[in-house]
């Protein structure tokens, strides 16, 4: 029997077989999708798709199966190697470092599993919205692991949101405070 990290990486290489371009499975997609807003779980057209990649018993990283498997369908731009941390530092760069893109981050890191699905949903709306891909193995992965005492995920996200290129300005006016 395969552990969930197998199942995962073979769920999120299914996801992204459905989103080929060109050979988009539209219907799929759309059953997808229909997870959008709702507990994970709850639509019912899902199940075709994400059930077949559960575990044979009931396991705390079932939901995210389904909370990947619909945010996916609605933004399935895979960006290899790009945590959601990575994703919205670059937006927030992009912004010019929006107090809105950072509170909305760190809103997302303090989240409660049973709020998550929530915060996901608008983060990942932001990406879509400047066509800014992510790691879709990577953010299942994370999830799976959201609990962990040592906050592993959250404090990797920081580290990937806070590294990103700032703008030039920024360093000017660094510059200038220290001489």
């Amino acid at each position: 029997m395969k552990g969930v990290y197998e199942r995962s990486k073979d769920f999120v290489g299914h996801l992204l077989g459905l989103a080929q371009p060109g050979r988009e499975d539209r219907a799929a997609l759309a059953a997808l999708r229909s997870g959008l807003g709702q507990k994970p779980g709850a639509s019912a057209r899902m199940h075709k798709y994400v059930v077949p990649y559960l575990g044979e018993r009931a396991h705390h990283s079932d939901c995210w199966f389904y909370a990947v498997g619909a945010l996916f369908a609605w933004h399935p731009q895979h960006e290899p190697r790009q945590s959601l941390g990575a994703g919205l530092g670059a937006l927030w760069g992009q912004e010019g470092q929006s107090d809105s893109v950072e509170v909305r981050f760190v809103t997302l890191l303090n989240s409660h599993p049973d709020d998550l699905p929530d915060h996901l949903r608008q983060a990942v709306g932001l990406l879509r919205s400047k066509e800014i891909g992510l790691d879709w193995f990577l953010l299942l992965r994370s999830l799976i692991n959201w609990d962990h005492p040592d906050r592993r995920v959250q404090n990797q996200w920081a580290r990937d949101f806070y590294r990103q290129e700032r703008p030039e300005h920024d360093d000017a006016a660094a510059q200038a405070e220290v001489a």
